[in-house]
């Protein structure tokens, strides 16, 4: 690991028992300015609005979530509020009185939302009003997942549960260890049919029966190595996609990888290790690096077709394709579209502060929920070529 980076990692990391970092940071790497370029891709902010007071720099799962019709949001001191995707119009607020510091997840209906103390929420995603809540005994920094008639849940002590959407019941759960240093933060769950695929702190993929919680199949994307603790982290924090029948993943310390769905099988790997997770489209698998390099290789075969490195140490989000581009935001709080053919900058704005969480894209417009809690709704022309 480059130890020019560990100062802005500092933030990330849960330590049991002791502290790893001093307050020197005159050694770390300081982040890319921003350069100019030909702006050639117009956008536009159609529409923002204020969900509460943010999410109070405490790197929590907070994030954008859409049913296509509405767009919902969480505050950190518990307000969650739905709008209208297309103009911005508040559809509905509530105050769960909760630290929240995960979701909104979506599905079937319905909003899950999770907090610092342990407590699940299930919310009506038409009015907001309150199904049911549980205490699940640890934090959730992971957005719940809501599919089949079920909840899958994480907490911070390395369990995952599955609930009935109808009650809050436990159905089944497993456990898995906690490394002692690990990154701050969880990979949510993905359901994909019958099938739970979830990331662990130990640097270990697994694929699970979403019935009764069986292991399917467990693979590791990079075993723990190094002399230090630091050195050995190999978290896999990052959101899971499925694309085609194939899974697309990053660890850090660890590899992007394509895997089989129904067998875990490792079609392609690259040695490109991330924190902040992929991106994927049909043709290609976008990454941003532990440096914040972004790549884009081929989702077939992964081999790398351009690198995008002016945005070095700004602390990116994970890449997300948005019609011919691909667009991250960072530390800063500024939107950053890519050409997804060659990586160049095509477009920048400025959204608001630090942003953590990586935008959503439904139909023609992306959504960003930035550190002070500002939800923007933005557009761009890619004309008709």
């Amino acid at each position: 690991m480059n130890a020019l980076r560990i100062p802005l990692l500092a933030g990330l990391l849960l330590l049991a028992g002791c502290s790893l970092f001093g307050s020197k940071e005159e050694d770390a790497e300081p982040p890319t300015e921003l350069a100019e370029f030909e702006t050639t891709l117009k956008v536009k902010r159609a529409w923002d609005a204020k969900v509460g007071s943010g999410s109070e720099r405490l790197r929590l799962g907070l994030i954008v979530a859409t049913d296509g019709t509405n767009v919902f949001a969480a505050s950190r001191k518990g307000k969650v509020m739905a709008f209208e995707a297309d103009g911005g119009k508040r559809v509905w607020s509530v105050d769960t009185d909760l630290a929240l510091s995960a979701g909104p997840g979506i599905g079937e209906g319905l909003l899950a939302v999770g907090s610092s103390d342990g407590d699940l929420v299930l919310l009506d995603s038409l009015d907001g009003s309150e199904r049911w809540r549980v205490n699940l005994g640890g934090e959730l920094l992971a957005t719940p997942v809501i599919a089949n008639d079920r909840i899958i849940a994480r907490t911070v002590d390395g369990t995952t549960r599955a609930l009935a959407l109808a009650d809050g019941a436990e159905l089944w759960v497993i456990e898995h260890d906690v490394p002692r240093l690990t990154l701050r933060g969880n990979a949510s769950p993905i359901v994909s049919g019958e099938i739970v695929l979830v990331g662990f702190d130990n640097g270990k993929v697994a694929a699970l029966n979403l019935r009764d919680g069986q292991t399917i199949w467990e693979i590791s994307l990079t075993p723990p190595s190094g002399r230090t603790e630091l050195e050995r982290m190999v978290d896999v924090d990052a959101t899971v996609w499925v694309v085609g029948g194939d899974v697309y993943i990053s660890g850090f310390h660890g590899r992007t990888v394509s895997l089989a769905l129904e067998s875990g099988q490792i079609l392609w790997s690259r040695d490109i290790d991330s924190y902040a997770g992929v991106g994927v489209d049909w043709n290609n698998v976008y990454v941003t690096d532990s440096d914040s390099v972004v790549v884009g290789m081929s989702r077939r075969s992964g081999t790398p077709a351009w690198r995008q490195e002016d945005l070095k140490f700004r602390t990116l989000t994970s890449p997300v394709p948005y019609g011919r581009s691909v667009v991250v935001g960072d530390f800063e709080g500024y939107l950053h579209w890519l050409d997804a053919e060659t990586g160049s900058m095509v477009a920048r704005t400025r959204s608001g502060e630090s942003i953590v969480s990586p935008p959503i894209v439904v139909g023609e417009t992306l959504f960003v929920l930035s550190e002070d809690g500002r939800l923007s709704a933005y557009r761009a022309d890619f004309g008709s070529g």
